[in-house]
């Protein structure tokens, strides 16, 4: 028996209805398996570059099905970006890949989340280590001037399989440098400070391998010219997979560095957030 469209006409009216619904102002596709889209931004909606919030849509039973989602558009936007997986039997990204300009999604106005500058004490250089769709919170953090006053350096580093899946994160970091509002709102002083490092897994590409190798083989310091993790200078940011925050977390913590949260700043910091 063959599946009926994920997102049904009743549904689409029931999420119309909710008063947290939120209209669908633009959505991208960048492969099989990741898309981004931009909603409107209530005006009450106050946030920290970096948070995260719930957003949905009505599930089969006729209840709101919510998943954590970080904000990759900054605190100073307008509207709200957020940047996704495609999984085909994900119960709220099956549907929601499917949205489209003018749609509606439910937001849960309530941010939270451990990627934010408070959570962090100060430091000269901060690492934004990410993978696939963990990128979003770093997108919102590498347009917030503020990421640019507390450091001297930025470096984010991004891991996924295929160079395609990189787009998203390589045409952040270029407009950042090059888009004539955001270099005159960072500052031309703080462009110099931000270096993306990428690396593929499957596909060949300029730099291959997993951060997390390339971190213990002292690779990742080597080709960028800067010494390796020290407690005294460097911060943290950590969002991916499971097993890579686990990972990432073991070597920030054996280089001395702490983990921290919003009541206990310290070096580093995870976000714990997952969407399906």
């Amino acid at each position: 028996m063959t599946e009926q469209s994920p997102v049904t006409q009743t549904n689409a009216a029931r999420v119309a209805q909710s008063p947290d619904a939120q209209v669908v102002t633009s959505v991208r596709h960048y492969t099989d398996s990741l898309f981004s889209f931009r909603i409107t931004r209530p005006a009450s909606l106050r946030f920290r570059s970096g948070e995260f919030v719930m957003i949905g849509l009505m599930g089969d039973n006729g209840k709101p099905l919510m998943r954590a989602y970080s904000i990759a558009s900054p605190n100073w936007d307008e509207e709200l970006e957020f940047y996704s997986i495609k999984v085909a039997d994900g119960p709220l990204t099956s549907k929601l890949q499917h949205i489209q300009k003018g749609d509606h999604v439910i937001l849960r106005p309530k941010p939270v989340g451990t990627l934010v500058h408070d959570a962090l004490i100060p430091g000269k250089r901060l690492w934004l280590f990410s993978t696939g769709t963990g990128f979003a919170p770093f997108a919102s953090l590498l347009r917030d001037p503020e990421t640019f006053e507390k450091f001297e350096q930025v470096i984010v580093t991004h891991t996924c399989r295929d160079v395609a899946e990189l787009t998203y994160g390589r045409e952040l970091v270029d407009s950042v440098k090059n888009d004539e509002m955001l270099r005159e709102l960072i500052g031309e002083e703080n462009l110099d400070k931000l270096v993306y490092y990428p690396t593929t897994t499957r596909e060949e590409s300029p730099k291959m391998g997993r951060i997390t190798h390339l971190i213990e083989n002292g690779e990742l310091f080597s080709d960028l010219g800067v010494p390796t993790l020290d407690p005294e200078t460097d911060r943290a940011m950590v969002c991916g997979s499971l097993a890579f925050n686990l990972d990432i977390k073991e070597l920030l913590e054996k280089a001395g560095l702490r983990e921290g949260a919003n009541s206990d700043p310290a070096e580093f910091v995870i976000e714990k957030a997952f969407v399906g």
